[in-house]
């Protein structure tokens, strides 16, 4: 049975800006002091919100993009949402020595630790969040597991993380990852387009060659995709047509 999430307090210490409209918010944790929780899971805070012209106190779930070996501290990666998403605009207007109240993370969204499988890992936007945290607590718990991560963003503007995951794969050869950008300007010599049509030409690849390295052997692997809905419909529907089972597809929908 699930534990009641408790309400907890925090400081936000730093603030940065990793594009025109992604942040990242790190947190020292007050009250408690040190939270555990699973990488994947997310926390959720309160905001007031207008329905029916009354304003009312709704829940939104942010995802944790820190490692959960990273005691004390949290960190939080949040998109803008257009001009009046009252969970995205209050989180975008915090700033540094502000107390941040919120409550314990929970969700299902989690890598079973002890598994065997192969990793995918698909993400658009910020749906980069629980799946990095993910990957950091797998490389930093010695896992041997082969991962891809695909991850899908729309510009050259929208870039983030990168050289984090550049570090990562040249120290973990069993690491790969592939960004693509659905409206790259001329410049740009990555990979181009959806993570959905990328990902279908590398299941075409004899014995599922993926991009650019690992083969992605169906029968033995486990997918997990988060950020729009689309996407998400779009790759559980490939990758079932390809044969592989809905209990080793997991998702966790952002928009």
């Amino acid at each position: 049975m699930d534990k009641i999430p408790q309400r907890c307090t925090a400081q936000v210490v730093e603030i940065c800006a990793l594009t025109h409209d992604v942040k990242e918010i790190h947190l020292k944790l007050i009250d408690p002091p040190e939270l555990h929780f699973l990488a994947g899971q997310y926390i959720t805070i309160e905001v007031t919100e207008m329905k029916d012209g009354h304003p009312r106190l709704n829940n939104r779930p942010y995802s944790i993009v820190s490692s959960p070996n990273e005691k004390g501290v949290m960190r939080l990666c949040t998109n803008r949402v257009g001009a009046t998403g009252p969970g995205s605009s209050y989180l975008h207007a915090l700033k540094q020595g502000d107390i941040f109240t919120f409550f314990s993370p929970i969700g299902y969204f989690t890598v079973n630790n002890q598994g065997a499988t192969s990793l995918l890992f698909v993400a658009t936007g910020t749906g980069i969040a629980p799946i990095k945290s993910m990957i950091h607590h797998l490389l930093e718990t010695s896992s041997q597991r082969p991962i891809t991560l695909y991850w899908g963003l729309r510009t050259e503007e929208d870039l983030y993380y990168q050289d984090e995951l550049h570090a990562w794969a040249n120290h973990y050869p069993f690491f790969q990852f592939v960004t693509t950008l659905s409206q790259p300007t001329p410049k740009w010599k990555g990979s181009c387009g959806r993570v959905t049509a990328l990902l279908s030409q590398a299941l075409e690849r004899p014995e599922g060659q993926s991009h650019p390295g690992h083969p992605l052997q169906l029968d033995h692997l486990d997918a997990y995709l988060c950020g729009n809905g689309e996407m998400i419909r779009e790759v559980r529907t490939l990758l079932l047509a390809k044969g592989m089972s809905k209990k080793s597809i997991h998702f966790e929908k952002f928009y």
